[in-house]
């Protein structure tokens, strides 16, 4: 899988894409990631990339001709599949774990990174999608694009050492994920709970379902709406609500 992103701020990425689990994918050639300075498609001898808004106001807009010439010219790479183009916004639908999911079945994806007070509107329909890692406002699109790339990579195989990591976590099937210890079993007196050295894998499996019932129920109850819960789960949450 390749991802190319469209900065005014290459180096930002040059750290990330080099650590950890997508330091080591990238090293394996399991994806790629490519950054490209918008300033290489601005024409003109200062290669401006923003200007002052049409009917004033505060702040410089990013102009719409370098990134129209940079997204022609990456899309029409012969070596490379037709991308998904994404605009990390404010505005955008929220990026949820569904979604990282969906995208990790692309070839391409190309993120376009705002800076500035904004961009200019037409850059919205040069893109596939708009997405939002939340209600707040960043200084550039670097870190949604990073935060996005990073769910989305999880989901291409061979990514993760363990093939099921992936998938038994927070928000797989609505449910937030259940509490992890090691060692040391008893630490200044907080123990780790005895099933979960009890050696009985099916009492563990049924205390970690449980679990994530009860810390989704304490912490994110507005997900049991639509989480994948049996007859028996749900008049679970009911007895923990009339606690």
């Amino acid at each position: 899988m390749r991802f190319d992103i469209l900065t005014l701020f290459p180096g930002f990425f040059d750290g990330p894409v080099r650590e950890s689990i997508i330091g080591r994918a990238v090293a394996n050639g399991i994806i790629e990631v490519k950054t490209w300075n918008i300033r290489d498609w601005a024409p003109g001898k200062h290669k401006t990339t923003d200007d002052a808004p049409y009917g004033g106001g505060p702040g410089m807009v990013m102009k719409v001709e370098p990134i129209a010439l940079a997204l022609e010219a990456l899309s029409n790479a012969t070596d490379a599949a037709r991308p998904v183009v994404i605009l990390p916004t404010p505005q955008g639908k929220p990026f949820t774990h569904a979604q990282a999911q969906q995208l990790a079945s692309c070839e391409r994806i190309i993120f376009i990174c705002g800076r500035y007070e904004g961009f200019d509107e037409r850059i919205r329909g040069l893109a596939d999608a708009e997405y939002s890692i939340g209600d707040y406002v960043l200084t550039g699109g670097e870190i949604p694009a990073l935060a996005m790339m990073d769910a989305v990579s999880r989901f291409v195989p061979g990514v993760l050492g363990e093939p099921e990591s992936a998938h038994d976590e927070s928000f797989t099937d609505g449910l937030l994920e259940y509490p992890h210890y090691t060692r040391p079993e008893d630490y200044k007196g907080m123990r780790v709970p005895e099933v979960l050295i009890s050696g009985n894998h099916g009492r563990i499996a049924l205390w970690r379902r449980e679990q994530r019932i009860i810390r989704t129920l304490e912490r994110r109850p507005e997900l049991l709406a639509a989480a994948e819960l049996t007859p028996e789960e749900r008049r679970l949450v009911e007895r923990l609500k009339g606690n």
